[in-house]
């Protein structure tokens, strides 16, 4: 199915989650109970009290919110491709999930355009579109995919296509990009860091650096999936951010 797609049809994107609330103690009184109930399993599990458990809470999309969403796309040069980086970030959510469905609707809403990611269609896509929803934002064409056959959704996953059919595999980006021989995304912090960096650093630029390196990742592993080179370090550009 790769050999069909064309490289400069493929949004790659990551993004970065942290808990809505700088403590448990400050999310609203009605949540409480709701959220020792979300994760009574992992409580029970490893002998741990929701307020020590809600430095997790990024992971849920009833709990958490996005902080960075980091986009790449591939642009052929002299028949070599280059890649294109830009970030939506900063503290305000709706801002931010906004100007990345704008650029969605705008830019990648074609019939032959394909969102991809890594462990994507469980985690990224269904998060950006509940927090879309939270927000009060109308969801893309590309995310609002009830209904749809499963052809007709354009959803890519690197982690997916890995499996092979063997649902109970999980492997990491970190691994693939290991043995695929790709420079690693994880050489400053990984994803259980992205809360303090937020919270306590308060460093919304390490963030979206980290989340770029991620989306790098992903678009490289993606060309070797294809069995075509890697982009080199010289054809890679940061576009822009966006607050």
């Amino acid at each position: 199915m790769l050999e069909k797609i064309n490289n400069k049809d493929v949004l790659f994107l990551d993004i970065e989650t942290v808990s809505e609330y700088p403590a448990h103690s400050e999310m609203p009184e009605r949540l409480h109970d709701l959220w020792a109930k979300k994760t009574k399993y992992i409580q029970e599990k490893e002998d741990i009290t929701p307020e020590e458990l809600y430095e997790r809470a990024g992971i849920y999309s009833e709990f958490g919110k996005i902080v960075c969403i980091s986009v790449g796309f591939m642009v052929e040069q002299e028949k070599t491709w280059h890649f294109r980086l830009k970030s939506f970030y900063g503290d305000n959510e709706k801002e931010l999930l906004g100007n990345f469905n704008n650029l969605l609707n705008n830019s990648f809403n074609k019939e032959q355009h394909y969102l991809c990611g890594h462990n994507s269609k469980e985690f990224d896509f269904p998060y950006i579109a509940r927090r879309s929803l939270i927000n009060g934002l109308k969801l893309p064409k590309q995310l609002n995919i009830a209904g749809k056959k499963p052809w007709e959704v354009k959803h890519l996953d690197t982690m997916d296509l890995w499996k092979f059919g063997d649902y109970k595999h999980y492997t990491s980006l970190n691994l693939l990009t290991a043995i695929f021989d790709i420079p690693t995304p994880k050489d400053d912090i990984d994803g259980s860091e992205v809360g303090r960096v937020y919270w306590v650093e308060k460093n919304l630029d390490r963030i979206a650096e980290y989340c770029q390196k991620d989306v790098l990742a992903v678009a490289q592993l993606f060309l070797r999936y294809k069995g075509e080179d890697l982009i080199l370090p010289e054809n890679i550009k940061i576009v822009g951010y966006s607050d």
